[in-house]
């Protein structure tokens, strides 16, 4: 297991001809990967994940539909919760040309999925989760670890200010609290990133989230009475944010943070940083694959059934070369999350006594 810390820097020559030594370990890793037949297109795999999402929704409108004015839509909203988890799963897997191999499908697909049914950014989430696989858990590079609301080291503690000062103290309690907001927070973000000079396409995306959210909210306040809707939309988001949190926490917080100068090589760098969760085949499902998050980095473009196998290849690996190679159960990646969120808000509790 890999200690919580931070990774120092290390701009020595000795260090760097170590690193340039090191260059070749991940071409092993990709060739045995690669003759393994593991970086294949799975269609009939995708076909049937996508159809059985796009069944529960259609089954999760029908209910809302049929139910009418009614508290038990509480009910579908939770399940739609769950569902609207799996639409972010599948549009990660699109925008990771899992599916396609082509770009183009896979921006369309993306965009239908992300923007149309979920209300959220395709262009937006696909540039920010670029640059988060380029530089995992480094903090003046990985926009997932910077100091907006939560504070991801010491570092950022002690030079945090305003409401990451005052969260940042209980950060760890007031964590899964904090999620039943990152549905809405993602849906914000997709609607500010709009004018961003980086978004490609703003009419096309603008349009989408409009839709989106005109059938949404048109849905919700036509069918059901305004304290009900809002009921609904308490549930549907939260339990959204909620799913989405237990998915994407587990892989990164809690495991070693890069300071800036730190040289690793590609390999190290995405190993040292991120963390697997093992489980049944129903964490297979719960996580879309994301479980295998050391792999998952490694080969970002490996469609999701290939990872299990590539799990195997690549701990024997690191088990060669000697790297921490980190796995560890759904509730424990949990409590090592929690365990660093509560460390590293240390100094703002001290200085608040």
């Amino acid at each position: 297991m890999v200690n919580p810390t931070v990774l120092p820097g290390n701009s020595s020559t000795r260090e760097e001809l170590r690193e340039q030594q090191r260059g070749s370990d991940f071409s092993e890793l990709s060739r045995r990967i690669t003759e393994a037949g593991l970086l294949r297109r799975r269609p009939l795999y995708y076909t049937v994940r996508f159809g059985a999402v796009a069944l529960a929704l259609a089954g999760g409108i029908g209910a809302f539909l049929a139910l009418g004015d009614s508290w038990r839509q509480l009910i579908v909203a939770a399940f739609l919760a769950v569902v609207f988890g799996q639409l972010g799963l599948a549009a990660h897997d699109l925008a990771h040309r899992q599916v396609f191999s082509r770009r183009r499908p896979s921006e369309a697909g993306g965009l239908l999925v992300a923007n149309l049914l979920l209300g959220m950014s395709y262009g937006w989430w696909m540039n920010k989760h670029t640059r988060h696989h380029a530089n995992p858990n480094h903090e003046g590079k990985d926009p997932d670890v910077s100091p907006d609301i939560l504070v991801w080291s010491r570092r950022q503690a002690r030079g945090a200010k305003g409401l990451p000062r005052f969260i940042g103290k209980h950060q760890a309690a007031l964590f899964f609290p904090l999620l039943t907001l990152e549905g809405l927070n993602l849906s914000f973000s997709s609607f500010k990133a709009l004018k961003h000079p980086s978004m490609k396409r703003p009419v096309l995306e603008g349009t989408l989230l409009v839709v989106h959210f005109v059938a949404y909210f048109g849905a919700l306040f036509t069918v059901l009475s305004p304290a009900k809707a809002l009921a609904c939309i308490a549930v549907h988001q939260g339990l959204f944010g909620i799913y989405l949190g237990s998915v994407f926490a587990p892989n990164h917080k809690g495991m070693p943070m890069i300071e800036e100068g730190v040289r690793l090589d590609f390999l190290r760098r995405q190993v040292l940083t991120s963390r697997n969760v093992r489980g049944s085949a129903l964490i297979d499902v719960f996580m879309g694959g994301l479980n295998y998050q050391i792999e998952h980095h490694l080969f970002p473009s490996m469609p999701t059934p290939a990872l299990g196998r590539a799990q195997v290849i690549t701990e024997r690996y690191c088990a060669e070369l000697g790297i921490p190679y980190h796995r560890t159960g759904l509730i424990a990646s949990h409590r090592e999350a929690l365990r660093h969120l509560r460390s590293v808000g240390e100094p703002l509790r001290e200085a608040g006594h």
